[in-house]
């Protein structure tokens, strides 16, 4: 591509996108509430692999009916708030993961295979902990006799 077209591309680019809507967008809650809102599926997303028995059941099934409910308010506001639906969206399918997940560990599992996922996971906790221990005294500076 030629110099000129590139920078013509370029100026048509950011006077699609970066114009006196879009910055006026970006500073409203329209667009901060949920990109703030977004910690919640992350931290879902990210908890997926940690130990079912940590799941809390009442917590799960709240945030799914708190996030289909708001996907609902996004969707009935006007300007529709697709940001917010997203959010919410991505929130309802990580929380029903962890529901499903809950229900198969707190139901479905047996003793044995309860006992076995408990081990794994408090060796794994064990191995963390003196990971950490062996990094904090290789930092630690040593003490100087005088």
């Amino acid at each position: 591509m030629s110099q000129p077209v590139q920078r013509a591309a370029a100026r048509s680019l950011i006077q699609k996108y970066i114009n006196k809507e879009t910055l006026k967008y970006v500073f409203t809650t329209h667009f901060w509430g949920p990109v703030s809102n977004f910690g919640i599926p992350i931290a879902a997303i990210y908890d997926l692999k940690k130990d079912p028995t940590l799941i809390s059941g009442p917590m799960t099934f709240a945030l799914i009916a708190y996030s289909g409910v708001f996907m609902r308010y996004a969707l009935a506001v006007s300007p529709k708030n697709f940001l917010l639906f997203g959010c919410h969206f991505t929130n309802e399918i990580a929380q029903m993961s962890q529901g499903y997940r809950y229900i198969n560990y707190t139901y479905f599992t047996s003793d044995e295979e309860k006992a076995k996922i408990a081990s794994k996971y408090e060796q794994q906790a064990n191995d963390a902990a003196a990971a950490a221990a062996a990094a904090a005294a290789s930092q630690a500076p040593e003490a100087s006799s005088t």
